[in-house]
């Protein structure tokens, strides 16, 4: 698969030969949503948390005897039943994170990768660099490729800071480098806007 490859002003200045392992596979939606599922249950937090009836505030001591009160038994100001006493079964913290195999993970990537290249949304450029941090420029060279608005997926090293700071207060927009991409990120955004290294580097590890 060979595609286009362009500069900010959307001139082609040459083309990048894609490998069809990586940018021409078919997609298994359920495995996809295994593993898009799992990368989100990994982002909880998990720091909830509840006090039990061995953890609230209260005496020990019986509240009144047994017997011959007209109320009901009681053994504990901490009980469950109680207003103020410790919560029954309630969560405690814990890690949501779910085991996905490597394999799957990049059979899933690469199954959304094919997708937006057949729907023509990924866009190689030769170099994502800015020659300064400025917001405004970097949406005008958005508009310049025709996709200012939209959710962009940038991909390029962790090294180009220009663009970085120039993207980061944009909501619509989202920074990654090539190791860092899942299919959850390629998901969420209607576009991807890559360097041309960064494909390279792409197709280094495609199996």
């Amino acid at each position: 698969m060979k595609l286009d490859v362009r500069n900010w002003d959307n001139e082609v200045v040459g083309a990048v030969e894609l490998p069809d392992g990586l940018f021409a596979r078919e997609v298994s939606e359920h495995l996809v949503w295994e593993v898009v599922r799992a990368y989100l249950d990994g982002q909880r937090r998990g720091t909830h948390k509840v006090k039990g009836r061995g953890e609230v505030a209260g005496t020990g001591v019986k509240p009144w005897k047994q017997k011959h009160t007209g109320r009901a038994r009681a053994g504990s100001r901490r009980s469950p039943l109680w207003r103020s006493g410790g919560t029954v079964h309630g969560p405690v913290p814990r890690s949501y994170a779910k085991k996905v195999n490597r394999k799957a993970r990049r059979a899933a990537l690469y199954g959304v990768l094919s997708q937006r290249a057949a729907e023509g949304r990924l866009v190689v450029l030769d170099s994502l660099q800015l020659d300064e941090p400025r917001t405004k420029g970097f949406t005008e060279r958005l508009a310049r490729l025709g996709i200012a608005g939209e959710t962009v997926l940038l991909v390029d090293g962790l090294e180009n800071l220009n663009l970085h700071l120039a993207s980061r207060n944009r909501p619509n927009v989202t920074m990654l480098d090539a190791a860092s991409l899942n299919a959850y990120e390629v998901l969420n955004h209607r576009w991807i806007l890559a360097s041309e290294p960064a494909v390279k580097s792409l197709a280094e590890v495609t199996p």
